[in-house]
């Protein structure tokens, strides 16, 4: 295979995943948690009373940890878009990897010195 066939292939290459993030949809930051709480039952004493569950969003923001309360179907929604960044992340990395390779296909560098031994 020539090199500008192989350049061709993995230009084609990185095309295909950026058209695969143009489709990803919403990104988010952070972990969702899901929490529940045992507390003694006032109804049934010596029984526990599990309260919840109860999701909640942590994420950083200008350094600090922030932490937010969820409904049930928020914490559906931002988990999807929080996998839709892992996937982003995921892309960016590939992408980054099949940029280097296809300047290095692409262009020329320094010349290499001959060595003196």
């Amino acid at each position: 295979m020539k090199k500008n066939e192989k350049a061709e292939q993995m230009k084609k290459r990185y095309e295909r995943l950026a058209a695969r993030v143009a489709k990803l949809g919403v990104v988010l930051q952070g972990t969702i948690t899901e929490r529940t709480i045992a507390r003694e039952d006032p109804q049934a004493a010596g029984k526990e009373k599990i309260y919840g569950p109860y999701y909640q969003w942590t994420f950083k923001k200008e350094g600090r940890t922030v932490t937010v309360n969820l409904t049930a179907s928020q914490a559906k929604a931002y988990g999807r878009a929080i996998e839709n960044h892992r996937v982003l992340e995921e892309l960016t990395q590939q992408m980054r990897e099949l940029s280097l390779q296809i300047l290095e296909a692409t262009t020329e560098g320094v010349a290499k010195r001959k060595s003196r031994n």
